[in-house]
């Protein structure tokens, strides 16, 4: 799907690695070494707004939602997640589910703002193997 004359980023490549996937929607894992566990949950199809689904769409999409952000609470201890929806760059569905630590680089500004420190502190190491069991087994219940 194009977006103006740009071709839509998420619905050309996966968006990050892939730890889960139903016929509706995908978990992927953001690469970023200062906020492991960052995932997205992104809506398969081109769809621009959350309102352009339908109820049962969306309640789905944001069940997904909520087990990726108790599946990282779990996993990763953050202090905080941050539920992310913009598509300003991006005009396709997708939520972004950061966890965040009190002394991470951008605390308490959003992760897109200036860094106001800097250096990796120590956070729990999970493979993807591993999110991606836990993920499996958080959405298991879910069907759509």
């Amino acid at each position: 799907m194009n977006s103006g004359n740009h071709p839509c980023e998420l619905c050309s490549t996966p968006g990050g690695e892939v730890l889960w996937n139903s016929p509706t929607c995908r978990v992927v894992r953001v690469d970023d070494p200062y906020y492991p566990g960052f995932c997205r949950v992104i809506w398969n199809a081109h769809v621009r707004e959350m309102s352009d689904l339908d109820s049962g769409q969306q309640h789905y999409l944001m069940s997904v939602v909520f087990a990726v952000e108790v599946t990282i609470r779990t996993l990763y201890s953050p202090d905080k997640i941050n539920l992310a929806s913009f598509g300003n760059m991006v005009p396709h569905v997708h939520w972004h589910i950061i966890p965040r630590w009190t002394d991470d680089r951008h605390f308490p500004a959003p992760i897109w703002g200036e860094v106001s420190r800097e250096g990796l502190a120590d956070r729990p190491v999970v493979s993807s193997e591993d999110l991606a069991k836990a993920l499996s087994v958080a959405l298991l219940a879910l069907k759509h």
